[in-house]
């Protein structure tokens, strides 16, 4: 398996589009840091004294809102609880919120990158078969005393990767570009989380990778689904311009569904966000992070069950 991943590696890197998409990432980041630095120059961030008082004001309207909305809205009264659980904790223990620009707040802004980085693994599955095909090089790939389940867990397994070094090319390359332009905070900055109906303190630093990670969810799902619709229907156009339709499209009509129909927790999208669970409000009441998990792995499931079915029968001689 090892060499088949190898072989799918580098004949990866062999196209000039696969560098192009580092090299994107990359420019994004530069960018990205760019800018940032360009407007905390010519916007000096200064120090809130009153940001007491401001939280003071927006924890009456916290309350207000989970004494009116909460009470016919579960989702909702979680939310206020933690808004409100979140500014008492940080007025008691004198937390004002960040205002200077430093690693770790960069770092989290370049998270909009990972919406590239899916567009990129999208391209990439949804090729890794149909190009076999359009190319004619699939009789020669098949010819080999090698069974078809390897070939095609092999060319899955690479997009995975190829997800994965592009993923820990954004972490590192923004870790360095937020050091080098805005340095470490003055004082340690952990992250506040709700959970359990509490508030506790966590390591930025671990965050920031669980976040990383958990935003990679929906991109892994589509790549995934496109990686099927290549295996199955042989046509990467297909594959890409559905996958980018959903990619975009796909979360926001969920959420416009889920305020109407409760069976809309059965839909993909609906269950991609799992740090919603962790320090957020589920989209639909009564979602737990065991189902939006089970719905995942049944979708993973039959994804690769429809890829490896059709390809592993399909007859290649024509």
């Amino acid at each position: 398996m090892g060499n088949l991943i190898i072989n799918e590696w580098t004949k990866l890197f062999r196209r000039a589009g696969t560098l192009v998409m580092f090299g994107l990432v990359i420019l994004l980041v530069i960018g990205i840091s760019g800018f940032s630095k360009y407007d905390t120059i010519k916007h000096p961030p200064q120090e809130n004294k009153q940001w007491k008082q401001e939280l003071e004001q927006q924890l009456k309207d916290d309350r207000a809102g989970l004494k009116e909305i909460g009470k016919n809205n579960a989702n909702m009264k979680t939310y206020f609880e933690r808004e409100i659980a979140l500014k008492e904790y940080r007025i008691k223990h004198d937390m004002a919120p960040e205002t200077e620009e430093n690693v770790w707040s960069f770092v989290r802004k370049a998270e909009e990158v990972i919406s590239f980085i899916g567009i990129f693994m999208i391209i990439v599955a949804a090729g890794m078969v149909s190009s076999e095909f359009s190319w004619g090089t699939i009789k020669l790939l098949l010819i080999r005393p090698i069974s078809r389940s390897r070939i095609l867990l092999s060319k899955y397994l690479t997009v995975l990767l190829f997800g994965i070094t592009l993923l820990a090319t954004l972490f590192i390359l923004s870790t360095i570009s937020g050091f080098l332009l805005f340095g470490l905070p003055e004082k340690e900055v952990p992250f506040l989380a709700f959970t359990n109906g509490e508030v506790v303190e966590r390591s930025i630093v671990i965050q920031l990778v669980v976040e990383y990670l958990l935003s990679s969810i929906d991109i892994l799902m589509i790549a995934t689904m496109a990686f099927m619709i290549s295996a199955v229907f042989r046509n990467s156009n297909l594959a890409i311009g559905l996958s980018l339709f959903l990619l975009f499209m796909g979360g926001s009509v969920t959420m416009l569904l889920a305020g109407k129909f409760e069976w809309t927790k059965y839909i993909l999208f609906a269950n991609t966000d799992l740090t919603v669970y962790f320090d957020g409000v589920p989209p639909i009441e009564g979602m737990t992070l065991t189902f939006s998990i089970a719905m995942l792995l049944l979708y993973f499931a039959l994804f690769q069950i429809l890829s490896f079915m059709v390809f592993t029968k399909r007859d290649v001689a024509a």
